[in-house]
């Protein structure tokens, strides 16, 4: 089953953002650690222009380590972007997040006082695509969840702004997702981490693309969660049985278990898990 996604409020977005755009002074781009090149916005640059940028390494603390320092020094190298971790339950992070921001954002305010206008606080933005923590993020950041939070990809919907504090200013916007999932190999990460509707994709087929891509990657890691005795690649039908989900006459219920290996993934129980190398940069 190929998977195709858009909804229409996240159709607009592009269009919204070429407008939004001009209002702010810095640009937070959220990129989920998982899957860091699937959740890369291909055409970010003709939509922002040369607004400075800052990049999220977002739900860093359920991706794999090594992987993050290798993704953090890849895209940093790759698009002269300042890249920082970020962790969907911590906060640790945000002190850094707000430091960056502010100095990304001075140059503007100098312009405008230089030009005899009063200095106002550094306007930003959050972009990315659904559910790869914008809204989590900035509820740390203004340290109340006055921002809707949902599991369901493309919740957030519409665009507000809230004070991070007095010389930053921040305004959601809805996640972008691109035009077209262009390979189904993108679109099925993306589905893996939630990034996409669930009534859009067969949630066994994906479950079992990710059981054959985490066994390559992670295989002691996930056999040893699941307790399989793995000597080739584990089955759904293998790991409902070992979960003891059962339907009538002791069949597997590959249903109810595809549902808990994602949401075992998605919520890091397996263990620290990235699903992509870093590529070659090219000179």
């Amino acid at each position: 089953m190929a998977i195709n996604w858009y909804p229409g409020h996240i159709a607009k977005a592009e269009r919204k953002l070429k407008e939004q755009v001009k209002l702010v002074d810095v640009v937070f781009e959220v990129l989920d650690a998982r899957i860091p090149a699937s959740s890369l916005y291909d055409n970010l640059d003709k939509l922002l222009g040369n607004k400075p940028r800052l990049m999220l390494l977002n739900k860093s603390d359920v991706a794999d380590p090594d992987s993050n320092s290798k993704w953090m020094k890849y895209l940093e190298e790759k698009t002269g972007q300042k890249v920082i971790m970020t962790s969907a339950t911590s906060g640790k992070d945000i002190s850094s997040v707000i430091k960056d921001a502010i100095e990304l954002g001075r140059p503007e305010i100098e312009k405008l006082v230089a030009k005899g206008r009063l200095p106002r606080p550094i306007r930003a933005m959050v972009v990315g695509m659904p559910n790869v923590g914008k809204s989590s993020i900035i509820n740390k950041l203004i340290k109340t969840a006055k921002v809707k939070v949902g599991a369901k990809a493309g919740i957030t919907r519409a665009a507000q702004w809230v004070r991070i504090n007095p010389k930053l200013e921040l305004m959601d916007t809805p996640g972008i997702i691109p035009m077209k999932l262009d390979t189904q190999e993108r679109a099925f990460k993306l589905a893996m981490v939630n990034s996409v509707g669930e009534a859009s994709y067969d949630k066994i087929e994906v479950a079992n693309t990710f059981i054959a891509l985490v066994y390559e990657r992670y295989p002691q890691l996930f056999c040893d969660y699941y307790r399989l005795k793995c000597e080739t690649i584990p089955t759904i039908e293998e790991v409902a049985i070992a979960r003891n989900l059962l339907v009538t006459a002791g069949k597997p219920d590959i249903d109810r278990c595809a549902s808990l290996v994602l949401t075992d993934f998605r919520q890091g129980r397996i263990g620290r898990i990235t699903l992509e190398d870093t590529p070659p940069i090219q000179n």
